[in-house]
C-alpha cells in the first residue's frame, strides 16, 4: 500500500497540532452537532477537521460547536450513483456557506422534484445525517451532515 492510513497520519499529528479528528467530528454529527475550528491567530472557523486553519494556516485551533444554520450557495441532482452509491439514488449533494464563514459539503433534505434554481440562497439548518459505507476506497461506515430549508416542511 502506497502512502499512509489517515489514523497514522492523525496519530503522528496529534500531540501538537489535530484539536478535532474526522471521528470525533462525525461522532459530533451523530449527537446532532456541527464541530469546526477556531484560529487563535486569525479568529477565522475552519470546518472539516484540518491540522491548519483555511485562511491563515495557523497551528493553534480550538474546537467549537457551530451553529449548523447558514446559506444554501449551490447543489445538484445525483441521478446516476458513483460506487457505493447506488441505493441512495436520488439524492441531492449541496455546499451551505454556515453562518460562522466556511463552507460545507453535505446533503439537502428536499423532494429532488422541488429542487429548482430558486432555492439556492434560501436559509437551512442541520437536520441530521447520512450514513453511507462508499466506494473501495472508503473503510467502513462514514456520515455527512444533512441539511433542509428553513420554513419549508
Amino acid at each position: 500500500m502506497v502512502g499512509k492510513e489517515q489514523e497514522e497520519i492523525e496519530k503522528e499529528l496529534s500531540n501538537e497540532y489535530i484539536a478535532l479528528t474526522y471521528a470525533d467530528y462525525e461522532a459530533g454529527l451523530k449527537a446532532g452537532k456541527l464541530l469546526g475550528l477556531k484560529c487563535a491567530s486569525c479568529g477565522g472557523i475552519t470546518c472539516h477537521p484540518m491540522p491548519v486553519c483555511q485562511w491563515c494556516s495557523g497551528r493553534h485551533l480550538e474546537k467549537v460547536e457551530l451553529s449548523g444554520e447558514g446559506e444554501l450557495r449551490t447543489f445538484t441532482i445525483i441521478r446516476v450513483a458513483s460506487e457505493g452509491f447506488e441505493d441512495d439514488v436520488p439524492y441531492i449533494p449541496c455546499l451551505v456557506e454556515i453562518k460562522e464563514g466556511p463552507c460545507i459539503i453535505g446533503r439537502l433534505d428536499i423532494d429532488v422534484e422541488s429542487a429548482t434554481q430558486g432555492i439556492i440562497g434560501k436559509t437551512v439548518t442541520l437536520d441530521g445525517i447520512s450514513t453511507y459505507n462508499g466506494d473501495k476506497f472508503v473503510s467502513g461506515e462514514h456520515v455527512c451532515p444533512v441539511f433542509k430549508i428553513v420554513g419549508r416542511e
